[in-house]
């Protein structure tokens, strides 16, 4: 499976193989979108928190004594009977809304968006990512040859390229993940993907 690479020009310049156990996947909608569940659910926080009677404050002293005054007996006025007691089932923070999935099943996933990518030519490989001088004005006139006037892409930079994250990282609709931090949630978050032919190499060393 061979693929263009490009320059920062935007011009072809060669060509060169891709591994075909990364981009020559059969697209699976359904295992993609098990993948893409199972990463938000492991981001997911739970916010949502009721005090319980052992949270809330006071009730320390017995409000009245146990026998005696012809009143119900009460421990304490933090009870959930009482007005301003601990709530009772209310959401609690320590609740996990994690979800398990194959690391196989999941690299799968990522070989699956990556495959579509390149056949509806929504992948791009180009000979080097380093922007001279560093500054996010020449990272947007770079992106801007390549995409045009309204880019939307995921850079996937070898690791000998950190700073290409910082550069794009108030450009809009452009993000940046090193060759071995792939994720379902960024793949599939922008149309497009611009990948260093060197960071294909790093790929297949570390998924394969």
């Amino acid at each position: 499976m061979t693929t263009d690479v490009f320059n920062k020009q935007n011009k072809k310049i060669e060509t060169t193989e891709l591994p075909e156990k990364i981009f020559g996947i059969k697209w699976n909608p359904n295992l993609v979108h098990q993948a893409l569940m199972t990463q938000l659910a492991n981001r997911r926080e739970p916010i949502a928190h009721a005090k319980g009677r052992g949270e809330v404050r006071g009730g320390g002293k017995k409000p009245w004594r146990q026998k005696g005054t012809g009143r119900s007996r009460h421990g304490s006025i933090r009870s959930p009977i009482w007005k301003g007691g601990g709530a009772t089932h209310g959401p609690n923070k320590e609740r996990n809304f994690g979800k398990k999935i194959n690391k196989k099943a999941n690299r799968l996933a990522i070989f699956s968006i990556l495959s579509k990518k390149l056949e509806n030519n929504e992948f791009k490989l180009i000979d080097d990512l380093k922007i001279e001088p560093a500054k996010s004005k020449n990272a947007a006139m770079f992106l801007k040859k390549i995409f045009g006037d309204k880019p939307n892409a995921l850079l996937i930079a070898s690791t000998d390229n950190r700073k290409i994250k910082q550069l794009v990282s108030n450009i809009k609709n452009i993000d940046a993940i090193g060759a071995k931090s792939l994720n379902i949630y960024d793949l599939l978050k922008y149309k497009n993907i611009l990948s260093e032919k060197k960071a294909v190499k790093e790929m297949e060393e570390c998924y394969i």
